[in-house]
């Protein structure tokens, strides 16, 4: 019984070692196999180009859109708890091509935006409307919304702020 499993062992461990070779000589046809392979996950996942995103091997593109904001950063203030509230950022495409919005993006469920949906022409202006929902919420809130564009860098954020009120059952109290 005690050679068997020494014997069982010891052909485990050959095959085992034998397994993790890194002699890559030994291997017969592993460049057709590997080529095939290689050739399969390319096709499963294409490569997008976008102009206006740069590798790290090149420079930015110096054509790309911008998109500058009047104000990144909005304060509502001290708001009454669930208010709606609601700002509109209005920016400028200030680049040398057409700024396409793909997608804005909240940090909270609470925070909806809404953008223009149609390409800003260079020297064209656009809004993104954020609101906001207090409902449930209390003291500071600071809420971030991603706007993904064909901008370089592509996300560029925006940020409201309010501070919610506690409740009461007088009404709100100012802390």
């Amino acid at each position: 019984m005690k050679r068997t499993l020494f014997s069982a062992l010891l052909l485990y461990g050959l095959v085992f070692f034998s397994a993790c070779s890194t002699d890559k000589s030994a291997e017969v046809g592993a460049e057709g196999m590997n080529a095939a392979a290689t050739a399969a996950s390319d096709a499963a996942n294409p490569v997008v180009d976008n102009p206006n995103v740069a590798s790290e091997t090149e420079a930015p593109n110096p054509n790309a859109p911008v998109m500058t904001f009047a104000e990144s950063e909005f304060n509502f203030g001290d708001i009454k708890p669930g208010t709606v509230v609601k700002h509109t950022f209005s920016f400028t495409n200030t680049g040398k091509s057409p700024l396409l919005i793909e997608n804005a993006t909240a940090s909270c469920g609470c925070t909806t935006p809404n953008w223009t949906k149609e390409p800003i022409a260079p020297g064209g202006k656009g809004t993104i409307d954020v609101q906001f929902d207090s409902h449930g919420k209390t003291g500071l809130q600071n809420k971030e919304v991603a706007v993904r564009a064909n901008t370089q860098p592509n996300i560029t954020p925006v940020v409201i702020k309010a501070n919610v009120l506690a409740e009461t059952t007088n009404g709100p109290v100012v802390q």
